[in-house]
């Protein structure tokens, strides 16, 4: 009787320190994985989401422009109902604001994935760079399909000017940040399609915009 109470007990005991150890690490190991897939999958998304604003940021551009001598506000006076006197001042939310009546609202300003962004729903009087996840190409025209018309704002390369303006030549080294989309970007073009861009994919897309200088006003 004794013999057999021992094997019972040896039988019935729990695991011990080393299996539990086991467990746990393989438990930690399943939940780093599923994190890292779901974070990407987020990630993922949100670019989705940022295409889906400049497709129909970019559809405001061209409906503006209907309207107004098939040019950009950016490239027409105020007195014609542009914004083409603000391009030095800095104030790129006027190149938008122009545009509410087609834009309809400011949430597709503003990209998911931008840290820095204070999301409004409706322009106001108080409107501002802060809404805008996205930069703005003031030299950008329906006649050179691929220049840079907007995009995401996370540049680093070329050469900073005053008043919040990036100019990028040919032969400039310009890349994504990690600030947004984890070194990746969308760019919309000038004939209204949305580029989504590696680094190294947007270096090889500067050459081919159609002109020697992009000029972006960066919010």
């Amino acid at each position: 009787m004794k013999v057999r109470n021992t094997q019972s007990r040896a039988r019935s005991r729990g695991f011990n320190r080393l299996e539990i150890l086991v467990i746990v690490a393989v438990l930690a190991v399943l939940a780093v994985a599923y994190l890292a897939d779901r974070k990407k999958r987020m990630d993922r998304a949100r670019l989705i989401a940022c295409m889906g604003n400049l497709k129909n940021v970019g559809l405001s551009f061209r409906q503006w422009a209907l309207d107004h001598q098939d040019a950009f506000p950016m490239s027409l006076s105020t007195n014609l109902g542009g914004t083409l006197e603000h391009v030095a001042t800095g104030e790129v939310w006027r190149h938008f604001l122009v545009m509410s009546n087609e834009l309809n609202t400011p949430v597709i300003l503003g990209c998911h994935s931008d840290p820095d962004l204070v999301r409004v729903r409706h322009f106001t009087p108080a409107f501002s760079n802060t809404h805008i996840s996205y930069f703005v190409g003031v030299d950008a025209n329906e006649t050179m399909p691929q220049m840079f018309l907007t995009g995401d704002r996370n540049l680093e390369g070329g050469t900073r000017l005053p008043d919040r303006m990036l100019l990028l030549t040919s032969n400039d080294t310009v890349r994504w940040s990690k600030r947004m989309h984890r070194h990746q970007g969308n760019v919309g073009l000038s004939d209204g399609s949305v580029q989504r861009f590696s680094s190294l994919r947007l270096q090889e897309a500067l050459p081919h915009t159609g002109t020697a200088t992009n000029r972006l006003a960066l919010p």
